[in-house]
């Protein structure tokens, strides 16, 4: 007769509610088969919240400032390099993101 156990950290002892060993089980060997229920515990992620600074969407002003920036490139005369304009473009988009 011989004893199967089950090997556990003391700080998990209790995640094992109940354990057997089934005789009937043929699994072709001297020993028996050990069944245990097992209880698992998840940790829940805790996630931060970000605060939102609301001091930084003065809608009204960056819709102002927007409109403005790209008013000015309504002012461009319509043959100017393809490239000269991206760049312009760019310049505005990015000076508006660091403002915001």
């Amino acid at each position: 007769n011989q004893i199967d156990s089950i090997l556990l950290d003391r700080r998990q002892h209790s995640s094992i509610p109940d354990a057997r060993s089934v005789r009937a089980a043929d699994c072709d060997t001297d020993h028996y088969l050990v069944v245990a229920k097992v209880r698992e515990r998840l940790a829940v992620s805790k996630q931060t919240t970000h605060r939102v600074h609301m001091e930084r969407f003065n809608i009204k002003q960056y819709r102002v400032k927007i409109s403005n920036s790209f008013a000015a490139l309504e002012i461009l005369d319509t043959e100017v390099d393809v490239n000269k304009a991206w760049e312009t473009i760019r310049e505005n988009i990015k000076i508006s993101a660091k403002e915001s």
